[in-house]
């Protein structure tokens, strides 16, 4: 059954568009937050040969490297500030929603409402800056071992200068991005965070389009595979649209209730609960943790030792290695984000206090168990789909040549949070709306009076 407010949504008079000032200031500063973003994606790191390292990427622009720099809006081949994005951030907020889990002062800062939520975030941005320093150390000593075919080297300058100034420059482009990240939360619409990896894969589909095109001129690739290849990726997003749109909806029972001096009748709601109640979130983390250890050992695999060499080979892209690790952190993190999202026990407590209860069911203990049923087979369909996205269309990738852009991780990332931006946009037109509709109604009673 279709909610009233779906309704009411999917009949938004767009005249109420033109009125909604305040939503068409937080569209402009999201589009110009973006644009300063992508900029920053083309200030290089100070004493950078972009020559040689043109030619490191050309070499590997099929492997692990060619996808972190999808991720990182192709920050990552011109080696720029932004060459990390804000991946650093999301690894320092996978450890701490870890930590919350078994550190008990991290765990009562979680109860402590906003104000524990403001410290979170405060421990979460300085762990960010030593991930940053820590993986800048390692991208900057991998860059003074690449060296071209002709004998020069990626760096240009002296080699403690030069990685203090990579150091440096990189924690300050990191920290740059994760501050515009929250103020596009904040003043903007939609997730900054999750904006800024979107519009980086989106800013990547022109150039990669062109190569699958050019694969196909060249007669590297038939005609029939790149239609394949595009009905397929049209097929994954309507699956993604399909599943990240259904919800399983839990009957609420609502008996007679005395408010006041009256006697409420019995009534009955839904409780929601999505097939998918993590969106993009593992993905995202697993590919957090595993493309910046990767990208370092890439970087240093041509001049490095052998186990460098070996390790850079098994987690190639498409590789065994690299798909086990990636599927089993995708199944790991779909688990531990539905226990951060949805509490069983605690719902229950809700329902009971404001005297709900599910059909047929107890409250309480029998009523967190049911839930706790019910959510755990939701997440078992959720990792099995996220896995299938994520793993199949990487397997084929690997095998065809095609660019990054067209796999499942990148499609559900982009089609997700593309979905979330229009449903706030459509949430705040619907409130402007209602907004709109009180004040003709106080009017009103005014006239009549």
């Amino acid at each position: 059954m279709v909610s009233l407010a779906e309704k009411m949504a999917a009949n938004i008079d767009m005249s109420a568009f033109s009125k909604a000032e305040e939503l068409k200031k937080r569209l402009w500063f999201t589009i110009l937050a973006l644009i300063v973003f992508r900029l920053g994606t083309y200030i290089p790191l100070p004493g950078i040969n972009a020559g040689v390292l043109a030619e490191m990427f050309n070499r590997n622009q099929g492997g692990i490297l060619g996808m972190f720099n999808m991720f990182s809006g192709g920050a990552l081949s011109r080696m720029t500030i932004f060459a990390l994005n804000i991946m650093p951030y999301i690894s320092a907020a996978i450890i701490i929603q870890l930590g919350q889990s078994v550190i008990p002062s991290l765990m009562a800062l979680k109860k402590e409402g906003e104000a524990g939520h403001r410290k979170i975030t405060h421990y979460t941005k300085i762990l960010t800056v030593f991930i940053t320093i820590i993986q800048g150390y390692g991208i900057a000593a991998g860059l003074q071992s690449i060296s071209g075919a002709d004998g020069s080297s990626a760096v240009m300058i002296n080699g403690f200068v030069f990685k203090f100034s990579t150091i440096v420059s990189l924690v300050g482009g990191t920290m740059f991005i994760v501050w515009l990240g929250d103020q596009i939360t904040e003043r903007g619409v939609g997730n900054g965070s999750s904006l800024i990896i979107t519009v980086g894969i989106i800013a990547n589909i022109p150039n990669a389009l062109a190569q699958t095109f050019e694969l196909g001129r060249a007669g590297q690739m038939s005609i029939i595979t790149i239609l394949m290849l595009l009905t397929m990726a049209l097929a994954l997003i309507y699956v993604i649209v399909f599943v990240e749109r259904a919800q399983r909806k839990i009957v609420i029972q609502y008996p007679k209730r005395q408010m006041g001096m009256r006697m409420t009748a019995a009534e009955s709601s839904h409780l929601p609960l999505k097939i998918n109640p993590t969106g993009v979130i593992p993905p995202i983390f697993a590919s957090s943790l595993l493309l910046l250890p990767i990208t370092v050992a890439n970087l240093s695999a041509e001049q490095g030792p052998s186990w460098v060499q070996t390790l850079s080979q098994l987690l190639g892209h498409g590789q065994p290695l690299y798909l086990a690790l990636y599927a089993f952190l995708i199944l790991f993190f779909t688990f531990f984000y539905t226990g951060v999202v949805f509490n069983p026990q605690e719902t229950a407590e809700n329902l009971k206090k404001h005297g709900g209860f599910v059909a047929g069911i107890r409250p309480g203990k029998n009523t967190a168990d049911y839930l706790d049923y019910v959510i755990t087979r939701l997440t078992v369909i959720a990792s099995v789909y996220l896995v299938c996205l994520c793993i199949v269309p990487e397997v084929l990738i690997s095998k065809v040549g095609v660019p990054f852009v067209l796999g499942g991780t990148t499609l559900l990332i982009v089609v997700q949070v593309t979905m979330d931006f229009i449903n706030q946009i459509q949430s705040r037109l619907l409130a402007y709306q209602y907004e709109g509709l009180l004040k003709k109604a106080a009017l009103v009673k005014r006239k009549q009076r």
